[in-house]
């Protein structure tokens, strides 16, 4: 669609035609020639002097010339643009979380794949986000992976084919042999503190107990709950693990306590699935929808006619007068 910012600036086209009424004519200096016989020259032509300046009158050609590079330049000063189709933009309302256990336990082989195969826990997790990541529409997502220590994969992103792609391509021990939970944590509330919406969401999926973290796991919860950010516990795997990869169910629910979050046990693919069905369906939340219609301006396209129009002119009135 065509508009002009500026419509009201085509008032000025009616320029032309008041300011010739309203102003006198230019007056320059000429060279003259005086004679003292002017009463004879009066009687003899018929005709009386009169005082004022002689305006040369324009021919057509330059009044339309004048007159159409002054619409121009009136047109260019309107600033015309051209409106393109509406757009919409959904600004994500909450931002969510994945912190993801790599540690050792992981490659436990005790979950079914979709052709009926035994797979690793990591590749079950794999599964399963991937469908819980397709549903994301209106989120931010992020992605934690921890061992021996933590660091982010992915920051808050829009982009959710990208953060399947790097979730897809972790792989166990990257991280790491041990169990950082608190550390995970504490990672989280760092990458939550530059998020500016309200909902703030993290799930953490371990298959094991915390060791050897820098901050206690039930203190780092509490410091996550005064940043508003909801944490949800997924314990993977069998619970009869027994040794130093036994789940530490009481910390987990701990951590989700603290935060208001829920804590889940996930023994199966088909229980990993439902409790990320679970999660989704915790609180509903409306993702705000912008409307934008993109703009391009066209000002420079009559204001170079107008040049070229002049230049044009004025060399046609050149070449008119060295024939």
């Amino acid at each position: 669609m065509l508009t002009l910012q500026y419509s009201w600036l085509l008032a000025l086209l009616i320029l032309p035609w008041i300011l010739p009424r309203l102003l006198p004519p230019h007056r320059a200096p000429r060279s003259s020639l005086r004679v003292p016989f002017m009463d004879r020259l009066e009687a003899a032509t018929g005709s009386r002097a009169a005082p004022g300046s002689a305006v040369p009158a324009r021919s057509p050609f330059q009044r339309v010339l004048l007159l159409m590079v002054w619409s121009l330049l009136v047109l260019a000063l309107a600033r015309p643009q051209w409106i393109g189709e509406a757009t919409t933009k959904t600004i994500p309302s909450r931002d969510v979380l994945l912190a993801i256990d790599l540690s050792a336990s992981m490659e436990q082989e005790d979950f079914v794949g979709p052709n009926g195969d035994t797979i690793d826990r990591l590749e079950a997790v794999k599964f399963v986000l991937d469908e819980f990541l397709s549903r994301r529409e209106g989120d931010r997502v992020g992605l934690i992976l921890f061992g021996s220590a933590a660091f982010v994969q992915t920051p808050f992103t829009e982009d959710i084919e990208a953060c399947r792609t790097l979730l897809n391509e972790a792989e166990i021990g990257m991280a790491g042999p041990q169990t950082v939970i608190g550390d995970a944590i504490g990672l989280a509330i760092t990458v939550f503190e530059k998020s500016d919406v309200d909902q703030r969401m993290l799930i953490l999926l371990t298959d094991g107990n915390d060791s050897g973290s820098k901050v206690p796991p039930e203190n780092a919860a509490r410091i996550a709950a005064d940043y508003d950010i909801t944490i949800h516990t997924i314990a993977v795997g069998a619970a009869e693990t027994a040794g130093r990869d036994a789940i530490d169910e009481e910390i987990l629910r701990s951590i989700a306590k603290a935060t208001g979050g829920g804590s889940f046990r996930a023994a199966s693919r088909e229980e990993l699935a439902n409790v990320y069905a679970r999660i989704d369906g915790m609180k509903a939340h409306d993702a705000e929808v912008v409307t934008h219609r993109p703009t391009t301006d066209l000002f420079h396209w009559p204001l170079g006619l107008g040049l070229a129009l002049t230049f044009a002119g004025h060399g046609a009135l050149v070449w008119r007068h060295r024939r």
